[in-house]
């Protein structure tokens, strides 16, 4: 309750809110401790936008196919479950989230999908189909057929953070892109991966009694150096995450 016979210095308001605000000001400018402190800033949130869309840019002829119960459920390079009914493809180099207007050649009938997935693994075959893309084009009974296909933009939801692994160290690193107790995933993630890059590899590790198979790609002096091609790769859409190298593999 406010005194009415107690005189407020107003000089005294200023001085004291003033240093408040210093003393906020100041806490909020204090270092972060901790491993990240060491870390240069990096600017890690995804972009609006990609610097650049992968090649190639413009309409092509290809070979198509598709995949279906086999995978259903599985897991996609994108990290998504495949679903044999949603409207998605796999594609060796198109960025993870790129949308396609695929044309059946043979009869003219066109689908939109969204790349989700790497492959196929197939000699002779540029684009794997999901179950209902392909059937709303009638390539289920050919199985492969011959397609022209239209990039029509990005879904950039697909771009995504780069982590650092609170292990630290000064060095080398390696970037994780996948961690699974499924060997066969891991198999498939690296596969995935090499369409485009080199020196991808494959590490266990022991986690409260449970193997993981740790699916890695390079090895590094620096983190500037190991985030040069962490950046691409999570534009590109993958997982990554900065982690110590380690020297028994």
């Amino acid at each position: 309750m406010l005194n009415f016979g107690t005189s407020i210095n107003l000089d005294t308001i200023y001085l004291i809110t003033g240093a408040v605000a210093l003393s906020l000001l100041a806490s909020c400018a204090a270092p972060r401790y901790g491993y990240y402190e060491d870390y240069p800033k990096y600017e890690t949130q995804p972009k609006e936008s990609p610097k650049e869309t992968p090649a190639p840019l413009e309409t092509e002829y290809i070979v198509a196919s598709w995949y279906g119960p086999d995978f259903h459920g599985k897991l996609t390079s994108s990290g998504e479950p495949y679903n044999m009914y949603a409207n998605t493809c796999a594609h060796k180099e198109y960025s993870f989230g790129t949308k396609l207007k695929v044309t059946n050649i043979a009869n003219n009938k066109n689908v939109e999908c969204t790349v989700n997935d790497r492959g196929p693994f197939i000699p002779g075959r540029d684009l794997d189909l999901s179950y209902s893309c392909a059937k709303e084009i009638e390539l289920i009974g050919p199985g492969t057929g011959k397609v022209r296909i239209e990039p029509l933009g990005r879904d950039m939801r697909y771009i995504k953070y780069i982590k650092y692994s609170p292990a630290g160290g000064n060095g080398p690193f390696t970037i994780q892109i996948g961690s699974y107790k499924d060997l066969s995933n891991a198999t498939r993630m690296k596969a995935s991966l090499e369409f485009k890059y080199s020196k991808v590899y494959i590490t266990e590790a022991e986690i409260t009694g449970s193997k993981y198979y740790r699916v890695r790609v390079g090895k590094f002096n620096s983190k500037d150096d190991a985030y040069t091609l962490a950046k691409a790769l999570a534009d590109e859409g993958y997982n990554t995450l900065i982690a110590p190298y380690d020297e028994r593999i």
